[in-house]
């Protein structure tokens, strides 16, 4: 395809790479620390709020504060790494996330803890994109995939457990644990990384150039506007308030001037050329699909389990692990075939309908569903959401040069970061839409007549719509109007579930055949730019 193809195709240039799979478990340690912390400390939000005395708006700036940060310092990452050594800034992200994990948990304000999220988002974002340059330049081409697998394996796994993890320490120990045992975990990162982990020869010679300090507002008000709108918008009824307006403008014109600015500086701050290799940008494409679906989904599942099904945290962690067990089985069986040496492309339209069908199952759910069925489905839509991400990634970063794979790492994990945020942005705004909507479609077919048959015959008589989706928890109860209506609330949200489900069922299964547009082998790495 490109010059590309012959630059990266050459063995790795990492000193590391007599010792591939320690440097992988080096720059995994690191990874597990940061994405682990942006979820672990969900589940103990009510606790800090009370700690603090917060309201509810005001500690969730504990999640907002970190999301932004991070949001913003990923693209930043090749820059950097490019100008001061990808080691070097490894490790000093290592640490000054360590120093502000522990300085989280021993904040006493709300303000405090605040600030050292922030800190702790922007000194971890660069785990990431740097963890995924680093292996790629270790492993050979024939392992390439394998690598991603493996990172992809913590990847899926740590978002799952940080609620699981953060639930059990904050109920027998205290919330400010979620944050300390990152202490132990930093240091073996940072000795592993000192260890085993060197800069290719091409980034022991810095770069040097102007730097773009406007693109670097731009980059910012972009991004940070972005997230802000995304995580705290549906609070605020999203374009109803003057504030997401202005701040979703400003954040696009933002957008749109930074991409003429890094396209046209010589020395930009996002590699945005790296968009015109087309491998690159259909895999991108396909993996910011994945992650809009992956998050979203992952987002919508805690909340039905907690809020509608009445789980504890820890329990709804146990329920979605399975989740987990999929998408590591299915990576390590890609990683396997690709190292084999077949063309396992085709493995993308398997994934998406596997995925397809665990969603169309759950769109089929009611409130009296159970535990093995839950069980069940999430098994499907981890296997499927599993199989696609390490055949995407090494397929895009296989064609790029060595010299600008940190750029490509951090414009590749950016545009993911997008995905994710988008598809949390849908999920939350068309759950409350679609719930009041149907609530008041329900409430208008229920009338007085209604409530009286009800409480004497049950929920499933025919006639009236709301009889065939009454759940049964009614049942046995004093059939009093006020039940009735919270019975009728709970339903609502049930359809609005089944519809965001049934929806993305359908999108599912139009990205089915996506794996024809990958031209060429994706199997063995770098081959795939030829």
């Amino acid at each position: 395809m490109e010059a590309a193809g012959a630059t990266a195709s050459q063995e790795p240039q990492q000193a590391g790479a007599s010792h591939k799979w320690l440097v992988a478990v080096a720059v995994m340690v690191g990874c597990a620390i940061e994405v682990i912390d942006s979820s672990i400390v969900n589940v103990s939000l009510p606790h800090m709020q009370g700690s603090f005395s917060a309201s509810l708006d005001e500690i969730a700036w504990v999640l907002t504060s970190y999301i932004v940060a991070n949001s913003i310092m990923i693209p930043l990452t090749g820059w950097i790494s490019a100008r001061v050594g990808r080691k070097r800034y490894f490790l000093t992200s290592v640490c000054t996330f360590v120093a502000a994990s522990a300085l989280c948990g021993a904040a006493r304000t709300l303000g405090e803890i605040v600030t050292f999220r922030l800190l702790q988002g922007l000194s971890g974002a660069a785990m990431l994109p740097s963890s995924q340059a680093i292996l790629m330049e270790t492993f050979p081409a024939s392992e390439q995939q394998m690598a991603m697998a493996t990172w992809g394996v913590g990847m899926l796994f740590m978002p799952i457990l940080g609620p699981t993890l953060g639930g059990w320490i904050t109920d027998n120990l205290n919330w400010r644990w979620n944050f300390y045992i990152n202490l132990p975990l930093g240091t073996l990162a940072f000795v592993m990384v000192s260890s085993f982990v060197h800069d290719p020869h091409y980034l022991q010679r810095r770069e040097r150039g102007r730097i773009d300090y406007l693109g670097l507002v731009l980059l910012v008000a972009w991004l940070g506007l972005m997230q802000i709108v995304a995580d705290r918008g549906q609070r605020s009824d999203w374009f109803a308030a003057p504030w997401v307006v202005w701040s979703s403008l400003i954040s696009g014109l933002a957008m749109i001037a930074l991409i003429f600015r890094e396209l046209r500086f010589k020395t930009p701050i996002l590699d945005l050329r790296i968009l015109k290799k087309p491998l690159f940008s259909i895999a991108v494409c396909l993996t910011i699909i994945h992650s809009f679906l992956l998050f979203g989904t992952g987002l919508l599942m805690p909340i039905f389990l907690q809020e509608f099904m009445g789980y504890s945290a820890w329990k709804a962690g146990l329920v979605m692990f399975p989740r987990s067990v999929g998408g590591i089985t299915s990576m390590m069986l890609v990683g396997q075939v690709a190292r084999a040496g077949y063309d396992n492309k085709r493995l993308i339209g398997v994934s998406f309908t596997l995925v397809g069908i665990g969603l169309w199952l759950m769109s089929r759910w009611n409130l009296q569903v159970t535990i093995w069925q839950m069980i069940w489905t999430n098994v499907v839509m981890g296997l499927g959401f599993g199989m696609s991400f390490p055949i995407l990634s090494a397929a895009a970063l296989s064609t790029v040069e060595r010299e600008r794979m940190g750029y490509a790492t951090s414009l590749f994990n950016m545009l993911q970061q997008q995905g994710r945020a988008i598809g949390i942005a849908y999920m939350t705004n068309v759950l409350v839409r679609n719930q009041q909507i149907h609530q008041a479609r329900l409430v208008e077919h229920f009338s007085i007549f209604d409530a009286w048959r009800l409480s004497k015959f049950g929920p499933h008589l025919p006639g009236s719509p709301v009889f065939r989706y009454l759940p049964q928890i009614i049942l046995g109860q004093k059939q009093g109007l006020g039940a009735l209506y919270g019975a009728v609330q709970l339903q609502a949200a049930m359809m609005a579930f089944n519809d965001i489900y049934r929806l993305l069922a359908i999108v599912t299964v139009l990205m089915i055949p996506s794996f024809l547009v990958l031209r060429g082998r994706v199997s063995s790495g770098p081959a795939a730019a030829h």
